[in-house]
């Protein structure tokens, strides 16, 4: 066995049995808010860490590198997208979010237009997540498979066991334990893959760089991926997961300003992988960079501790995806439909949910197997659907918006940002816009005529 695998096993079994041992800490209550929310009580170390360890995945690491090859440094607009979205909801809403009490972005959407929307809420959450779970499997099976090569497949099916069992067995408080390790891991390895390369192509290519715009990204792609990408922090089901499980509203508010900051220099490292590699290996797939680097560049040592660090980049994101697509199905869905169910029935299902959830996510992976097209894609029905009724759902009262306003928005954001976002990928936010504004000013206008 050669350093660069013996490396990348000792990662995973520090991983999961870090994963294992976050289950010791919950106690014998097995209550459910400690599964799904690790108590409300994470601090701000941790609740930093967990927040940067989610952001950093699959189209931050391989995806964003890609970018860079094809695009050049405007392709740090993807990481950057989600710094933006990050600050916004530091500024103006984390401290709501975690004052209202709620245990999922749903129950929130709930609490503004009630029930109907939140059961709506859930399924597209649930459906688009599990798109961004099955991101995370594809790219470590393509990490794995240019490292030591054989099939990809298998590759897939080995990392998704990891992080759905540690997640299964110990819940929030397993995720956000190793996301923290996760996340360090991802800073050394990206920045020892950095210094490597520019010790071959030299510092002056750092100069002859475009940005914030290139001939190959103009400023409306640029708009585009600040509304999408920055939509999915703003409003994101995990990004809330994180905030409701704060220690306290303060807590929420300066984790998520530190961790937008974190990563803003960590997205011009990795886009800068992909202009190196644009350099040095061209004619390869885009997605293909940083594999290229690795294996291209570095000796057994460091190209374990940069395979590792991608593959944190990946359990990252997939274990919180996963656990905040699991809280919704069970507290969101299942306990409406089961009201009376026991707490430790719902603890039952909730480890159902963890690998139901992980094994569609790893059939959808092996289905479609472009990365930052998959993720795109549920970015774009996420926020074309939820991003306009969640915000506005604040202001609720002020912009006196109904239930079925936000129905139809919702449904016609998603389905219009489902069918036409590929292509206009701001469509849905605009249909979601309209329909919001103008069928709740439609549904008062015949309030007084139907008795409502």
């Amino acid at each position: 066995m050669n350093l660069a695998a013996l490396t990348v096993i000792i990662y995973l079994l520090a991983v999961f049995f870090l994963g294992i041992w976050g289950k010791r800490r919950l106690g014998k209550s097995q209550e459910l808010e400690e599964f799904h929310l690790a108590g409300r009580s994470l601090k701000p170390a941790l609740l930093t860490g967990t927040l940067c360890a989610t952001v950093v995945g699959a189209s931050s690491t391989v995806g964003m590198a890609g970018l860079g090859y094809s695009v050049g440094l405007p392709g740090a607009w993807w990481m950057l997208s989600g710094t933006a979205g990050l600050l916004l909801l530091s500024i103006f809403l984390a401290e709501k979010i975690r004052d209202t009490g709620v245990s999922t972005l749903p129950e929130l959407v709930g609490s503004f237009y009630g029930q109907r929307v939140r059961l709506a809420a859930s399924a597209l959450i649930a459906l688009s997540w599990v798109g961004i779970i099955a991101v995370q499997i594809v790219a470590a099976g393509k990490v794995l498979g240019a490292v030591f090569g054989g099939d990809e497949t298998l590759y897939m099916v080995a990392s998704t066991a990891i992080f759905v069992l540690y997640t299964a067995h110990g819940g929030q408080r397993s995720v956000v334990r190793t996301d923290l390790l996760q996340f360090l891991i991802i800073f050394a390895g990206m920045a020892a893959l950095f210094i490597s390369a520019l010790q071959v192509t030299g510092n002056s290519i750092l100069f002859d760089q475009s940005f914030p715009t290139s001939e190959e990204m103009g400023l409306g792609g640029v708009i585009s991926m600040l509304l999408v990408v920055g939509a999915a922090y703003l409003v994101g089901p995990d990004m809330y997961s994180r905030l409701l499980s704060a220690e306290s509203p303060s807590s929420a508010k300066r984790s998520a300003l530190a961790s937008a900051l974190i990563i803003v220099p960590l997205a011009f490292i990795i886009t800068f992988l992909g202009i190196f590699a644009s350099q040095l290996f061209p004619g390869i797939p885009s997605e293909q960079a940083i594999p290229a680097l690795m294996t291209g560049l570095l000796p057994p040592a460091a190209l374990g501790l940069v395979t590792a660090a991608l593959l944190a980049a990946f359990m990252s994101s997939a274990d919180t995806t996963l656990m905040t697509t699991t809280s919704i199905l069970t507290l969101d869905l299942y306990r409406k439909a089961r009201p009376h169910s026991s707490r430790e029935h719902l603890m039952t299902v909730s480890r159902l949910m963890v690998v139901a959830a992980g094994a569609s996510a790893l059939a959808l992976a092996v289905s479609m197997p472009n990365i930052i097209k998959t993720l795109l894609l549920a970015y774009t029905v996420f926020s074309g659907g939820l991003l306009v009724p969640v915000v506005a759902g604040f202001f609720r009262e002020k912009l006196a918006l109904t239930s079925t306003g936000a129905m139809a928005g919702l449904i016609g954001g998603g389905g219009a940002a489902l069918i036409w976002g590929q292509a206009y990928p701001l469509l849905g936010l605009a249909v979601s816009a309209v329909l919001l504004f103008s069928v709740s000013w439609l549904d008062r206008r015949q309030a007084p005529v139907t008795g409502r």
